[in-house]
């Protein structure tokens, strides 16, 4: 189990590292999904792009995965608002190219990310768990990489 996870480690921490250079390279993409009560969307586009960059490095690093782990996970969680908004906003799914109900399968996604990122953040948990996050990860890497499609 210890390879299988850090495998997925590595092909989660390439995928965050690649999102979040995006954020810089393609902000236009994320801009129309932030929600109109949030500020400064450029600003939290490149910086939420550059702490998913940061936390997908520090995963891989056995010193600084627990704290990339857990600020992925926070991560993660603080964007949810923008996939919300996205589910409910036609004009953003239009700009992003993306179905409303395309917008909804995508918030349910998010929640293997979180169980993924607690996961790589703790060396130990329980064994269910383990299997849990196992069996998250394929259909998970699966959907997002057919995003890109």
């Amino acid at each position: 189990m210890k390879k299988f996870k850090f495998f997925t480690i590595i092909i989660l921490s390439l995928f965050y590292i690649n999102v979040g250079i995006s954020h810089f390279t393609n902000p236009e993409f994320f801009l129309p999904i932030m929600p109109p009560y949030i500020p400064y969307h450029k600003f939290f586009v490149y910086l939420s792009g550059f702490f998913e960059v940061l936390f997908g490095l520090m995963i891989i690093f056995k010193k600084t995965r627990f704290i990339g782990g857990i600020g992925l996970l926070i991560l993660l969680v603080g964007v949810f608002p923008a996939n919300i908004y996205l589910y409910h906003s036609s004009i953003a799914q239009e700009a992003v190219g993306i179905s409303q109900s395309g917008a909804f399968i995508r918030l349910f996604f998010q929640i293997p990310l979180i169980i993924l990122a607690y996961w790589h953040a703790n060396e130990k948990t329980s064994q269910n768990f383990q299997i849990i996050a196992s069996l998250s990860f394929f259909p998970t890497i699966i959907y997002f990489l057919s995003l890109s499609n």
